[in-house]
């Protein structure tokens, strides 16, 4: 029987113009390793997945890592990914991300989730809650940023039956976390996880709070300790300069977590909408690597 590996002919340079005119040429080794990278984030997992991105320290790219995270793996699986703002405070994913059809948020859905978990419900009734990213092919679960935290914080029960929902709709939910470690809908989310990201730039006091949060972890239980060993720490260059102090602080979590990359300065995830599109070619390559290694622990 023929099984189809998913390697694609090489599609740059000499190799792929070569290629186009039918002469059969091996793939170079980066792309070889990119056709793998791209099978592992498009893996059909059985059941739902999830993945939270993590740091105490506000501003260090975990909205900016949830929502190119979901990218890669929406573009490269199909689809039916869901960023969520698991959020007590101003989160700024819907404020970075495509508005839908609707203007609604999380606590839109709280009433209407046991109506989403019946027989009746239909495939596409929970578009009135998310916010579709038509580039991107991933949904957005907002917060609500102009409200104040004591309006729209929810507890482990309210988690956990949005989560039931999630799983109903979505193969694999990522979680763009607040700055509140003891917050209830923070601690469930960890119970929830299959792989913990921690975003950091290429700073001293941003690495020194994922590492904090590691070490918080390892001493929570057993469990937690699991998800920080398995961990995978993405160390961003905020600057175009700064490539020695990534490469400094992505050596340091070495030997400490199960993966460490590093995101290249790239202009278009400074500010504005988050689109994949709009990154430069290293930078998506570096996205792509990331995804991958989250995927494998999930």
């Amino acid at each position: 029987m023929y099984k189809d590996t998913g390697t694609t002919p090489p599609l740059t340079g000499w190799r792929g113009f070569l290629a186009g005119l039918g002469i059969t040429v091996r793939p170079s080794a980066t792309e070889t390793r990119h056709a793998e990278e791209r099978a592992l984030v498009a893996t059909q997992w059985a059941g739902c997945r999830t993945l939270a991105v993590v740091n105490g320290k506000g501003g260090v790219g975990k909205t900016m890592t949830t929502a190119m995270l979901a990218a890669v793996y929406a573009r490269e699986g199909g689809g039916t990914v869901l960023a969520w703002d698991n959020n007590d405070t101003r989160g700024t994913l819907g404020w970075r991300t495509e508005q839908g059809l609707y203007d609604t948020t999380l606590r839109d859905l709280l009433p209407a989730a046991p109506g989403l978990l019946t027989p009746a419900a239909g495939v596409s009734d929970i578009s009135r809650f998310v916010h579709h990213q038509s580039a991107d092919r991933y949904d957005v679960l907002r917060s609500n940023p102009e409200l104040l935290a004591t309006d729209q914080r929810i507890g482990a029960g309210d988690f956990d039956l949005l989560m039931q929902v999630a799983a109903r709709f979505y193969r694999l939910v990522i979680f763009d976390s607040g700055n509140d470690e003891s917050a209830e809908r923070w601690l469930r989310m960890i119970d929830s996880s299959y792989q913990l990201v921690l975003p950091t730039l290429a700073n001293p006091e941003s690495a020194e709070s994922a590492a904090l949060l590691l070490d918080a972890l390892r001493g929570r239980d057993e469990r937690s300790a699991a998800l920080a060993d398995r961990a995978v720490v993405l160390v961003t260059q905020s600057e175009p300069t700064g490539t020695t102090a990534a490469r400094r602080i992505a050596d340091g979590f070495g030997g400490h977590v199960r993966a460490v990359h590093t995101i290249p300065f790239d202009p278009a995830l400074k500010a504005g909408p988050l689109r994949f599109d709009t990154l430069r070619p290293r930078t998506r390559d570096a996205w792509l690597s990331a995804a991958a290694s989250a995927a494998e622990g999930l």
